[in-house]
């Protein structure tokens, strides 16, 4: 069996979650090679490595591989995002105690590691289904090419492939939201969890590459108000730690992070020099209910 026809047959196996984004028909995978809707025949093939793009338009990301390489790396070598990995799973088993299986959607889930991180601790006591999206499509082909057992789509979080309450619970880790969209691929007793940066969320890099700018300091404070004028918050939860990067590990967080998008070179070359460089890890996780 090809490699196209596996992946078929698995996505077969969920083919009920999803709808088509041209004219929100339910779909079936037809000849082992496609998903296509029953009402207009609109067909998305299946990638090589596993994948649907459901884009229906151009979408430009500023998001590369280089970027979901550096992550992946610096998950791997540094266990960068562990703690949070952990304290995710540990919400999530808590207030889904009662179910044995889960289906999760992590909207904009980038090269995936944080979806395959956190199912991976929920499989010790659960059945977990992880689908992630994002319309980037680099980040989808590197989560596709590593991370099996999993559904992966390049779409918009604004118009996901997918029918009405689906899901029990919605990541967004560092992502932009559509929450008329979460609200709609939500199940009735359904959670989303959004984690956004605290104040002190990487800090010490903000201090070197905005050091005589307002970009030094950070408020969470619009994103919160945004979630909660959507959701019902069940539970604010605040962690901090830090985590110290050898050299190769400040490259790859530089890498990595979007905060070094429009800082000068001169200030990121002052930080890229540092052999070794604490880093503080500073987020709010908010859990949401409808």
């Amino acid at each position: 069996m090809s490699n196209i026809k596996k992946h078929a047959a698995y996505m077969n196996q969920f083919v009920s979650l999803f709808r088509c984004p041209i004219c929100d028909s339910s779909m079936k995978v037809t000849s082992w090679k496609s998903l296509v809707c029953f009402k207009s025949g609109h067909t998305f093939d299946i990638s090589r490595h596993g994948y649907v793009n459901f884009l229906t338009k151009p979408v430009k990301s500023s998001y590369r591989a280089g970027l979901f390489e550096a992550r992946s790396r610096l998950m791997a070598e540094y266990h960068f995002f562990a703690p949070l990995h952990q304290a995710l799973a540990d919400l999530i088993s808590d207030r889904k105690s009662e179910k044995e299986t889960l289906t999760i959607l992590d909207c904009g889930c980038g090269e995936g590691t944080h979806l395959k991180a956190v199912c991976e601790l929920l499989q010790e006591k659960k059945t977990v289904h992880g689908i992630g999206i994002d319309i980037a499509k680099d980040g989808i082909l590197r989560a596709a090419k590593n991370i099996g057992g999993k559904l992966w789509a390049v779409a918009d979080v604004a118009n996901a492939p997918f029918q009405d309450r689906q899901f029990d619970v919605i990541l967004s880790i560092f992502s932009p939201s559509n929450y008329a969209e979460f609200h709609r691929l939500l199940k009735k007793d359904g959670l989303v969890i959004k984690v956004v940066p605290q104040k002190d969320y990487l800090t010490e890099l903000r201090q070197v590459l905005y050091a005589d700018s307002e970009r030094r300091t950070y408020s969470n404070t619009p994103a919160i108000e945004r979630f909660t004028t959507h959701f019902q918050l069940d539970h604010l939860m605040r962690m901090r730690y830090t985590k110290t990067l050898h050299q190769q590990g400040v490259e790859w967080l530089l890498n990595m992070t979007p905060l070094a998008w429009s800082a000068s070179a001169e200030n990121i070359n002052q930080f890229r020099e540092m052999k070794s460089a604490q880093l503080t890890v500073d987020v709010d996780i908010l859990i949401g209910t409808k």
